[in-house]
């Protein structure tokens, strides 16, 4: 991310108005490799072609904001790696890790992993080590440490739908994990801000956060949560949840949260009043069924129509209700700009 574009996001996130409207996009390994025609085994495994793949996407479109920009990272496999999950790749698809717990009441077994030294995370730190002074000469800084959240990475261990069970059937035992996987979310965090110093944002990704009703929410996300974001002294706190978010929204300000990427099911106007124009919204066109696979005068229909129940166009960032999916033409960012 460029210094420009950073400030243009903090002061949108303070705000500030700009016409056009900024545009942003969560970009990684579901886009990225095919757009950049390499296969998504390489873009994991190869310095270089990661860089260029990053580089083509931020010099073919400089006027999109991409978050968090030059993202170094293996999937969902990067944290259960540390783990020990047993994590599968594809040569052309995502990878995935396999779950390890079986029985709830075997939580005691695990041990908080390092990032220094665990799984996959030494790896991501080190391709933004190895490529930090060739992204820095093209004007871009590592400005997020990023990490999935603790229900996220929960459900990875254990499964998701297992998960979702033990949330009710054993809640002691659930919160020694979420308390296990939340104290390891702020040590990989904290690890990511000391090594790189022009790091100013957390981001923290979460979709099993949508599957909670109020309650749950309030005892096995909330507090996690909030002690993730609570705990950094940065500018930016973004967190993405584009399952259902109705439930966490009208929270997020006091989580400490004030940047949101949310499911495209839910309107801009929607989302501003269930946050109460506190948190800035970053939405929500229909990420597959319009950005990867309707023509573009749809896209810029689409776009128009989330605008149009706008009266405040304060702290919006125009973009996909969710992370850039499989598939998304060049000209349909161009339409959509």
């Amino acid at each position: 991310m460029t210094s420009e574009q950073w400030k243009k996001l903090v002061d949108v996130i303070n705000g500030s108005l700009f016409s056009p409207l900024p545009v942003a996009f969560i970009i990684d390994s579901p886009w990225l490799p095919n757009w950049a025609s390499i296969s998504t085994l390489d873009y994991f495994s190869n310095d270089r072609l990661w860089f260029e793949a990053n580089l083509k996407a931020v010099n073919r479109f400089p006027d999109i904001i991409f978050l968090p920009g030059f993202w170094a990272e293996f999937a969902m496999c990067t944290e259960p790696s540390a783990f020990g999950c047993k994590c599968s790749f594809p040569q052309n698809d995502l990878p995935f890790p396999q779950k390890i717990i079986t029985d709830i009441n075997d939580i005691h077994s695990l041990q908080k992993p390092n990032p220094k030294t665990d799984g996959l995370l030494p790896f991501v730190l080190n391709r933004l080590k190895l490529n930090q002074s060739r992204i820095e000469q093209q004007g871009h800084a590592i400005k997020f440490a990023v990490s999935r959240g603790p229900l996220n990475i929960a459900s990875f261990l254990l499964g998701a739908t297992e998960f979702l069970t033990v949330l009710r059937t054993s809640p002691d035992q659930t919160h020694k994990l979420l308390t296990l996987v939340t104290d390891f979310i702020i040590d990989w965090l904290e690890l990511q801000t000391k090594t790189f110093p022009s790091i100013d944002g957390i981001f923290v990704l979460d979709d099993i956060v949508g599957f909670l009703g109020p309650d749950d929410f309030e005892k096995a996300a909330l507090p996690y949560l909030k002690r993730i974001f609570q705990s950094f002294d940065v500018t930016v706190k973004f967190f993405h949840n584009d399952a259902p978010g109705l439930i966490c929204a009208p929270q997020l300000p006091q989580i400490g949260v004030n940047l949101f990427n949310f499911s495209h099911h839910h309107t801009l106007a929607e989302m501003k009043k269930l946050t109460n124009n506190k948190v800035t919204l970053l939405g929500s066109i229909p990420p597959r069924d319009v950005l990867a696979a309707a023509a573009p005068e749809d896209v810029q229909n689409s776009v128009l129509a989330a605008l149009s129940s706008l009266t405040d166009k304060t702290r919006i960032i125009l973009s996909a209700g969710g992370g850039m999916p499989p598939g998304v033409p060049s000209e349909n960012l161009e339409a959509f700009t």
